[in-house]
């Protein structure tokens, strides 16, 4: 739930997504789709180019701090947190589009592969780490695929 109460299924998010494809004329499915493969590539490629956005942040960042030896004003700042924010939420919107063309139920799918995010600690309850800050998976962890595969049959 959101702090409204509302549930993400009914979210204003989740009603934009319906709108934003009904609008641009994507397809918008209600129940599990199986699509064509074609689609698949289309959107890796999709999904591909907004992912290297982020080289061109990554630019802008290295360049403001070195025009400024290391040190970002506080506008410089506000500028990278804006340019992260609309690559952040433009990353979301496609995935979030593309689930609804599948009709993928991305909420309840969201909160399971959560529940399966926590079981990664170690042992002692730890999160565990590789040298790029990835959380890595813990004794304890468990798949999602089962639980999410419940969901969409009982959809």
């Amino acid at each position: 739930m959101n702090n409204s109460g509302e549930t993400m299924a009914h979210s204003d998010f989740y009603k934009d997504i319906i709108k934003f494809n009904a609008i641009y004329k994507l397809q918008s499915n209600e129940e599990p789709t199986v699509l064509e493969v074609d689609r698949i590539k289309n959107f890796q490629n999709i999904l591909a180019e907004e992912v290297d956005e982020a080289t061109e942040i990554a630019e802008k960042y290295e360049k403001l701090a070195a025009d400024n030896n290391g040190i970002l004003s506080d506008e410089d700042k506000v500028e990278i947190l804006t340019d992260m924010s609309d690559w952040l939420g433009d990353v979301i919107v496609y995935c979030a589009s593309e689930a609804r063309r599948w009709g993928l139920p991305l909420s309840d799918v969201l909160n399971v592969i959560m529940e399966s995010n926590f079981s990664k600690l170690d042992a002692e309850g730890n999160p565990i780490y590789d040298h790029r800050g990835k959380v890595m998976k813990g004794p304890g962890y468990w798949k999602p695929e089962p639980k999410i595969k419940e969901i969409l049959t009982k959809n």
